[in-house]
C-alpha cells in the first residue's frame, strides 16, 4: 500500500490491519451537506433557545410550538442530501467484517447514504414516539391531522429524539461503548468532542489499545490525545483516505 499525499505510513497500515472498526460522527458531517449546527458561530442554539424548543418541560408547556420547531427542521433536513462524507463511510462498512457507526445526528443521511449498522445516540427526526405507550412511528406515514398527533391509544407523539435533560437509549449508548472498548480502529469524525457522552467514546478506545484518528477542520479537546489529528473537511479528507485502501 502506498502512503497517500497526507497520510502518513502509519496511518495507513493500521486500516490496512484493522478487524474492527467504529466510526463516531458528529454535527460536521452533516453540516457539509446544508444542515445547519447548533454550536458555533451560526449555530441554531444562537438564534433560538433550547430551553423553550428541546426540553419536556417545553413540549408540556407549548407542544404545538416545539412541534412547529420539528416541523422546520425537518424541512431544512428534507432538502439535505447524503455528502462524500455519508458515502466513504458506506464504503468502509464493506471493508470490515466488524463495523458499528456511531452518529449523533438525527437526520438519517447516514442510512440514505447505504450505511446499514448504525447505532443513532440522539434518536431519529423522521421517528416519532408516543409518550403513553412508547410505539414508535414514521413521522412520513402519520396521516394524523391533530398538532401534534395522537397515537392509537390516545397518547401524544413526540419526536424521536433525546432532548436537554435526557439520557441517552441505554441500548444505543451500550452498543457504541462496547464497541468503543473492543475496536482496534476508531475514527472521530466531523465532531466538536464538547457532548458526552460521546465525547468519551475516543478516548476510551485510546485507553483500551485501538489507533484513533480524528477529521475535522479545527482542532478540538481531544487532538492532542489521538493517534493522528487530521485538518480538513472530512468530505474532502475521508473520501481520499478510503480510496487508498
Amino acid at each position: 500500500m502506498q502512503e497517500g499525499e497526507g497520510f502518513s505510513s502509519q496511518l495507513l497500515r493500521r486500516f490496512k490491519s484493522a478487524h474492527s472498526v467504529v466510526v463516531l460522527t458528529g454535527a460536521g458531517v452533516s453540516a457539509e451537506s446544508g444542515i445547519p449546527t447548533f454550536r458555533g458561530k451560526d449555530g441554531l442554539w444562537k438564534k433560538f433557545n433550547p430551553q423553550e424548543l428541546a426540553t419536556m418541560d417545553a413540549f408540556k408547556r407549548d407542544p404545538r410550538l416545539v412541534w412547529e420547531w420539528y416541523e422546520y427542521r425537518r424541512r431544512l433536513i428534507q432538502k439535505a442530501q447524503p455528502n462524500p462524507t455519508h458515502y466513504a463511510i458506506s464504503d468502509l462498512e464493506d471493508k470490515f467484517g466488524e463495523f458499528l457507526l456511531v452518529t449523533q445526528n438525527i437526520d438519517g443521511l447516514h442510512q440514505r447514504a447505504g450505511s446499514r449498522r448504525v447505532v443513532e445516540l440522539h434518536g431519529n427526526i423522521w421517528r416519532d414516539r408516543c409518550l403513553r405507550c412508547g410505539k414508535l412511528y414514521d413521522y412520513r406515514e402519520i396521516e394524523s391531522e391533530e398538532f401534534p398527533p395522537k397515537c392509537g391509544c390516545g397518547g401524544t407523539l413526540r419526536p424521536d429524539v433525546v432532548w436537554f435533560g435526557e439520557a441517552l437509549p441505554q441500548e444505543a449508548l451500550s452498543s457504541a461503548l462496547g464497541a468503543a472498548q473492543s475496536c482496534d480502529l476508531f475514527l472521530s469524525v466531523g465532531t466538536s468532542a464538547l457532548v458526552q457522552p460521546a465525547a468519551s467514546l475516543p478516548l476510551l478506545a485510546l485507553r483500551n489499545g485501538a489507533f484513533v484518528v480524528e477529521i475535522n477542520p479545527e482542532p478540538t479537546t481531544i487532538s492532542e490525545l489521538v493517534n493522528q489529528s487530521l485538518r480538513g473537511k472530512a468530505g474532502e479528507v475521508l473520501p481520499n483516505l478510503v480510496g487508498r485502501l
